[in-house]
């Protein structure tokens, strides 16, 4: 099958479960979308409000105290929101990427050079009698390192270790510190660390994410040379789209058809549905992109219409105020946008 650039927009938010909201648990969720890209706590509680039919924010919280969730560097080298069999094998495969951060990292610096096995050994010393915030960790860690900072020696742990970030960092508004607590990621969620199943994992991307391209594959994972695995795959139907590339998908997997309805969705910072492709191009033209991305990163939220970034938001104050709306919206999509301003502000509220 040869996809459209309109068709391949308007499956992925089909399979990302924004064309429609699912009655589905948080939980459910998270594992469908292969976790939650969770840097900053709003940004999944908006993912999950946007393709769910209710949320509770406080089932989210609870999730992590309860270690349902977990809250780990894993794809990408960034933090996710994921459930304890992710947390616990999708780290072991991102190793790769963890290892390109230690030696490209600005924040590590020369305590990129410090010895790994010996490093690994205080870790363990240093978080012996359980968790510790991020500062007392570095700060014990510089005694058994002098000649490094303790903020690198922090750095190092947190990418070079499979740490979990406890709550209550990432739970709905808590009242107390969120500063940043680390436990190992096994112990916290009492199971071992262990290497996934790739081909499976490839398969769930698809399932949530196709069909795609190897590259398209890579920029969500962060993982190089996936090309042989999609290859060796003989379970995966391949399709093409406007160039020739060709794109592998599980079989049986559900196409949307090109005016497939796509209403106005508020989605947080950085949403899953933005960056999971290589060309990045599924739904938003360059120049929108552009707007939305700062020269540190995101500068603003997305509102999209008619499947395409066409607005940027922020939160103040608990309310939702509109930033610069990049076309003309039409007078249904006002009012969907009305409708979701008021979902999103009531979940604020909650």
């Amino acid at each position: 099958m040869r996809f459209t650039k309109r068709r391949l927009n308007r499956t992925l938010l089909l399979r990302q479960h924004l064309l429609a909201r699912v009655d589905r648990t948080p939980a459910q969720m998270v594992e469908h979308l292969v976790g939650l890209q969770a840097q900053e706590s709003m940004p999944p509680y908006l993912s999950l409000a946007a393709r769910l039919t209710d949320l509770d924010p406080l089932e989210v919280s609870r999730a992590l105290e309860s270690r349902e969730l977990a809250r780990v560097l894993s794809l990408r080298d960034t933090v996710h929101l994921h459930l304890p069999a992710d947390a616990l094998t999708l780290p072991v495969w991102a190793a790769p990427v963890r290892d390109r951060e230690l030696r490209m990292s600005q924040s590590i610096g020369e305590a990129r050079e410090v010895d790994r096995e010996a490093f690994a050994t205080a870790v363990r010393t240093v978080l012996a009698d359980g968790p510790l915030p991020q500062r007392a960790m570095s700060a014990a860690l510089a005694e058994h390192f002098p000649s490094y900072t303790a903020s690198q020696l922090g750095q190092v742990a947190r990418v070079a270790e499979v740490l979990v970030q406890l709550p209550p960092r990432g739970c709905w508004k808590p009242t107390t510190s969120t500063a940043v607590a680390y436990d190992f990621a096994d112990r916290w969620l009492g199971a071992p660390l262990a290497e996934p199943d790739v081909p499976e994992v490839v398969r769930r991307y698809l399932r949530a994410f196709g069909p795609a391209t190897a590259a398209d594959v890579t920029t969500w994972s962060g993982i190089t040379r996936l090309v042989p695995v999609l290859k060796a795959m003989d379970d995966l139907v391949r399709h093409e789209d406007e160039d020739g590339k060709v794109l592998y998908d599980i079989e049986g997997a559900p196409i949307a058809e090109e005016d497939a309805p796509a209403p106005v969705r508020l989605l947080g910072t950085y949403d899953n549905v933005w960056l999971s492709h290589a060309g990045r191009d599924r739904v938003t033209a360059p120049e929108r992109r552009n707007t939305w991305m700062g020269v540190n990163g995101a500068q603003s939220n997305a509102l999209f219409a008619d499947g395409w970034l066409e607005g940027l938001w922020r939160v103040e104050d608990g309310k939702v105020v509109l930033g610069e709306i990049l076309r003309p919206l039409s007078k249904v999509e006002k009012a969907e946008l009305d409708e979701e301003v008021g979902r999103v502000e009531a979940l604020l509220a909650s």
